[in-house]
């Protein structure tokens, strides 16, 4: 059997290398969110001291060791880009050593570190009371399997195909949203009109009890409608209906992601919790519903719902504020043409997001079958 059986940290190394002489920018801060990628950051970089945080060079890790309100998630990843990037001092940096690279190649860790069973392992032995943590030397203890380095290689050979198709894909995409956001940034310096003039708000309500729990619906962060994660109580009579081109959007803004959850119903007649704000557009001839739709995912109307929330502990944003916020409006010709490019780019931003969720979910198979492979040689 060709398996080598060790603790991880035989074959790993802690990093803290700062970015002291401030070679490293803004710009070029990443961290890591619960799908194990690099993001760009989101914490408050505002009198940050930038020579306090770490470097992270190719090929290298780094994970946040707060575990709590993570989604039951291990934030962990590698840097695969050419390019040197820094994080905030809160993260653990570490890499293969010059000696456990004669047994386990990156990409394969990484593919170790992408499996459920994995976070499932990192959940169930962090410890702490109001916050929890996994750190360094928990990772260190964690029980290796390891194949040789061919048999890890021809799995990772197939790891990285599907992921550079999924990238090229990517890229492709990002062509389109460069298309919509050249010709958007020209039509917002068209004529402004605010919002109300065209909207209404929705109230019909599920009171002859068409629809039943098992018909709700929530929408998550993307503007997409998706099943709820719990069912939700209350009067199911009180529940709104939302129509064909009927919008439904959550007032109380997310303070982690800073906008406004909002999807637009293209499909069959569905219902919503009454703690959601439902409208509709009045003369879709004068506006176009897919190029409000558009309108409302940019980041400038992330930041203008932002400077016009209001609430202390919770933050809200009601129909009455949205109904006072300005929209560019062309000519509903224009409108529907830009509407249809925007949708090439949305539908082909789902199924990237299931081409990287298919990768993602490979990793469990391509590790146990290195390993199956491995016990054979």
């Amino acid at each position: 059997m060709a398996l080598t059986k060790e603790k991880l940290g035989k074959y790993i190394e802690l990093l803290e290398i700062r970015n002291s002489d401030l070679r490293y920018g803004v710009d070029e801060v990443r961290g890591v969110n619960t799908s194990k990628q690099m993001m760009p950051t989101k914490a408050d970089l505002n009198n940050r001291d930038l020579s306090k945080f770490q470097i992270v060079e190719p090929g290298v890790f780094f994970f946040n060791h707060r575990t709590s309100r993570n989604g039951s998630k291990f934030s962990v990843t590698y840097n695969d880009t050419d390019s040197t990037i820094i994080c905030t001092e809160d993260y653990v940096v570490f890499r293969i050593s010059e000696y456990g690279k004669q047994y386990i190649l990156p990409e394969w860790l990484y593919m170790f570190f992408n499996r459920p069973e994995f976070d499932r392992y990192v959940i169930a032995n962090s410890w702490g009371s109001s916050t929890e943590f996994y750190n360094w030397e928990d990772l260190c203890d964690v029980d290796m399997e390891l194949p040789p380095l061919p048999v890890q290689q021809k799995y990772v050979a197939i790891y990285k195909a599907m992921l550079a198709n999924q990238q090229s894909y990517e890229r492709g995409l990002e062509d389109l949203k460069f298309i919509c956001d050249a010709y958007i940034d020209k039509i917002e310096r068209s004529r402004y009109v605010k919002l109300g003039k065209y909207i209404q708000r929705n109230q019909k309500k599920n009171q002859e009890i068409r629809f039943s729990k098992a018909d709700v619906k929530g929408i998550n962060t993307n503007g997409y409608f998706i099943k709820p994660m719990r069912l939700f109580a209350g009067d199911i009579a009180t529940f709104k209906i939302i129509g064909y081109n009927d919008f439904v959007y959550n007032s109380r803004i997310n303070s982690t992601i800073n906008r406004l959850s909002i999807a637009l119903n293209e499909g069959e007649d569905l219902i919503v919790t009454p703690a959601y704000e439902t409208f509709y557009i009045e003369n879709p001839n004068l506006l176009h519903p897919f190029y409000l739709y558009m309108l409302l995912q940019r980041d400038r109307f992330a930041r203008t719902v932002l400077f016009n929330s209001f609430g202390s502990s919770t933050v809200f944003f009601g129909f009455d504020n949205l109904s006072d916020i300005e929209i560019p409006v062309i000519d509903v010709e224009e409108q529907k043409a830009i509407s249809n490019v925007y949708r090439l780019y949305k539908n082909r931003h789902e199924i990237n997001e299931r081409l990287k969720a298919q990768i993602k979910d490979l990793c469990p198979i391509l590790v146990k079958g290195a390993v199956e492979e491995g016990e054979k040689t």
